[in-house]
């Protein structure tokens, strides 16, 4: 198949900056796309232009009806880092398309701070909630960071301070590449109040002030970083639970009674790309489970109302499944079981005779392993300590052959 559509990753220095093919490219396209910024480059070309529209479906039609073009997009830095190039490769082939990226953002940033790639974090904040840094913040981590606009580093610099970050360094390097380039630096709990250039990046060397409340990404929380009612799977139980349930980097979980979401929040945590649907019949925990889960760093979290096993019809089919709640509904295992991807893992917990006899029938249907998990803490006994048990935890866990 001949491409017909050429993503172009352009910087701040503009067509200048292309090299010779790329520019051939835009010089003889017919339809050239791009936000006003990049359309303002063109000057007087003669092609039929086309301005980002949000959200993208309408665009991506009238993209593909114009098949057999000569179509160029004009994207900042490499259209496939956060870029329209990921959004296209979604709806088109591949062989279809050209992509030709310039310097990231996170390239240029590097180079200027002098920080090796490898040993950053990158995330964009472009359309995204703030939230999501929550789940970066420890001390010592580096993060670069692509702008929603103007107002993106104050915004950084506030929930900075909030979390206990406030001496953390930081650098916005705007129009980077260009003839406007600009940097400012000042610390997260100094940082000047009012808008930079909408074309910036945020470096952030991350440094711990007295009291922060740090986070480790492996499983196993400690209670207390979860607001709940009381239904929540405990420290040592979430970390086995986790264990047996496998993230893995784009895999889907279902947290069926997901109580306050802490299992459904340590999966997308744990690791990258995953997703997560947190169904819970309780009114009065669906904001539980959203505070918690923008409080600690995913906000992606998808929450669903409802009761299994009616909740769960015409879900995405899941490659982990958690039942923390409602383990005694009638047909859940049947909704569940089978639509759970091959390979796909299984675990639940009960703490009631009635549950352990529920996860008995399990495991004679299916297989699988079942554990019993006895935890004590030691709390106060008068002016000693002594060993205080929680419930044993039955836990069945089994993957899909």
């Amino acid at each position: 198949m001949t491409p017909w559509l050429t993503v172009i990753g352009i910087g701040d220095d503009g067509l200048e900056g292309l090299g010779a093919a790329s520019r051939t490219l835009v010089d003889n396209a017919e339809v050239l796309v791009g936000g006003d910024r990049h359309l303002a480059m063109l000057g007087g070309h003669p092609a039929e232009r086309l301005g980002w529209r949000f959200p993208l479906d309408p665009l991506i039609d009238d993209l593909k009806a114009r098949r057999g073009k000569r179509v160029v997009v004009l994207a900042t830095g490499d259209p496939m880092s956060y870029g329209i190039g990921t959004t296209l490769c979604r709806h088109l082939d591949i062989a279809e398309m050209r992509l030709i990226p310039t310097p990231s953002a996170f390239a240029l940033a590097c180079g200027r701070l002098g920080w090796p790639r490898h040993t950053v974090e990158t995330l964009t904040l472009h359309g995204r909630p703030l939230e999501i840094l929550n789940g970066w913040l420890q001390p010592g981590g580096r993060l670069l960071l692509l702008s929603h606009d103007g107002t993106t580093p104050a915004k950084v610099a506030r929930l900075l301070a909030g979390r206990g970050f406030g001496g953390s360094p930081m650098t916005v390097l705007a129009h980077m590449g260009g003839p406007a380039e600009a940097r400012h630096d000042a610390l997260a709990r100094n940082w000047p109040e009012g808008d930079t250039p909408d074309l910036n990046t945020i470096a952030v060397e991350l440094v711990a002030d007295a009291g922060a409340i740090v986070h480790a990404r492996v499983p196993g929380l400690p209670d207390a970083a979860f607001v709940n009612d009381g239904q929540l799977t405990k420290r040592e139980v979430r970390a086995a639970t986790l264990a047996a349930l496998m993230p893995m980097a784009g895999q889907l979980l279902w947290d069926v009674g997901a109580g306050s979401g802490s299992v459904a929040i340590e999966w997308l945590r744990a690791a990258p790309n995953t997703r997560a649907l947190a169904v819970e019949h309780k009114p009065e925990r669906l904001a539980l489970i959203a505070g918690n889960a923008a409080a600690l760093g995913v906000p992606r979290l998808d929450i669903v109302e409802g009761t299994a096993p009616g909740a769960l019809a015409g879900l995405d089919g899941p490659d982990a499944i958690f039942v923390g709640g409602g383990l005694t509904a009638e047909s859940l295992f049947e909704a569940c079981w089978p639509v759970l991807r091959p390979g796909g893992r299984m675990v639940a917990n009960a703490v009631t005779v009635e549950g352990e006899r529920v996860l008995l029938a399990w495991r004679d249907a299916v297989g699988g392993d079942l554990t019993r998990i006895a935890v004590s803490r030691a709390e106060p006994v008068g002016p000693f300590s002594g060993w205080r048990p929680l419930m044993p935890v039955t836990q069945w866990a089994a993957v899909k052959r």
